[in-house]
């Protein structure tokens, strides 16, 4: 009897569906576990190469796997869909996770430590009550408008407002129930104005005490919180061959849309890691504004984009750059040199 040489794992809160395989791909079982059992079944299982999507709880999952002493390899869910067959079950998912895996050319996931999970998440939460903040900034000025009350856009407007709010003889214009409301979602938001202070100085401290976020700073445009996002959430530089490759995965390089020889490149693709390429485009438009209104270098490839094309489009082709230059200073561990422009 052939011994299993991959198992593909689909994963759940409660349910689990393995699917195994000897080394030419020929199944072998396929089988329904239970959370609490799951690990007994591969304790009991010879050492092989386990796969999972890369999905929720896969991290977790796959660093229990490797302790009992198999090879853990996550994929991207996108890279398994193809090899689904018909309809979409718990068996059909493993077994496609199986012959994912199996392919000599597929792409896998880094499996993350919990501290480098425990340092995105720092991350995570800050977005989280970035967003919640907006969200109730737009809530303010909306209900506000209801009653006549109108502030440009922007958060250092909302601050007009509760100036307003606090003055007799504009408040009593709102009924005792508004103003109530009022004074709650602006207590809120001072709240969530603190805690997001109080998570930028956790980021920066970060920053400052790791030497890779130290390298990083050294780019223009990267400040604490891009730096240590990047430390944080980004895969090993060695993981990409070149700086292109590592652009790819943040979404910052153009769609191919190529046949017959001829290259089509179409709009920037956005597929990869959010946080981190969101974060590139905010500190590469500091740098454009910067330049657009004090001038860029002579001589200097963003002066000749700047003088040829829109500023937004430059804002995304200095991201596309600067995520180069990362890769570039995490492979060879040196700081940022900024090009000597020639001038003829």
């Amino acid at each position: 009897m052939s011994e299993v040489s991959t198992i593909g794992l689909d994963i759940a809160k409660q349910v689990f569906h393995a699917h195994g395989a000897d080394a030419r791909g020929h199944a072998l079982f396929s089988k329904r576990i239970s959370r609490g059992k799951l690990l007994a079944f591969f304790a009991a299982q010879p050492r092989c190469v386990v796969a999972l999507e890369a999905c929720g709880g896969a991290h977790h999952w796959a660093r229990e796997l490797a302790h009992i002493g198999h090879e853990v390899r996550l994929i991207p869910p996108a890279y398994v869909k193809p090899f689904v067959k018909r309809h979409k079950n718990d068996a059909v998912d493993a077994e496609a996770i199986c012959e994912a895996a199996q392919r000599p050319n597929m792409r896998f996931v880094a499996v993350k430590s919990e501290q480098q999970q425990a340092a995105g998440l720092v991350f995570r939460a800050r977005d989280l009550l970035v967003r919640q903040r907006t969200q109730l900034i737009n809530a303010i000025r909306g209900h506000l408008t209801e009653y006549g009350w109108v502030a440009p856009k922007g958060r250092s407007h909302v601050a007009m407002l509760a100036d307003l709010l606090e003055e007799e003889e504009m408040a009593s214009s709102l009924p005792h129930a508004a103003r109530t409301m009022f004074r709650l979602m602006l207590d809120l938001l001072a709240d969530l104005d603190a805690k997001i202070v109080e998570l930028d100085k956790e980021i920066a401290t970060r920053a400052r005490e790791d030497e890779i976020a130290r390298r990083l700073m050294t780019i223009p445009g990267i400040g604490p919180i891009t730096a240590t996002a990047i430390a944080a959430l980004a895969p090993p530089a060695e993981t990409f061959t070149k700086g292109r490759d590592f652009a790819a995965w943040l979404g910052l390089t153009p769609l191919q849309k190529s046949t017959g020889g001829k290259q089509r490149l179409g709009a920037t693709s956005k597929m990869g890691e959010r946080t981190i390429r969101r974060l590139l485009i905010i500190g590469s438009s500091a740098v454009v504004l910067q330049a657009s209104k004090k001038g860029a270098p002579k001589g200097s490839w963003l002066e000749g984009m700047l003088a040829r094309k829109p500023r937004m489009l430059v804002t995304v082709a200095l991201a596309n750059k600067m995520a180069r230059i990362v890769w570039a200073l995490l492979t060879k561990q040196e700081n940022y040199k900024a090009p000597v422009a020639v001038v003829a």
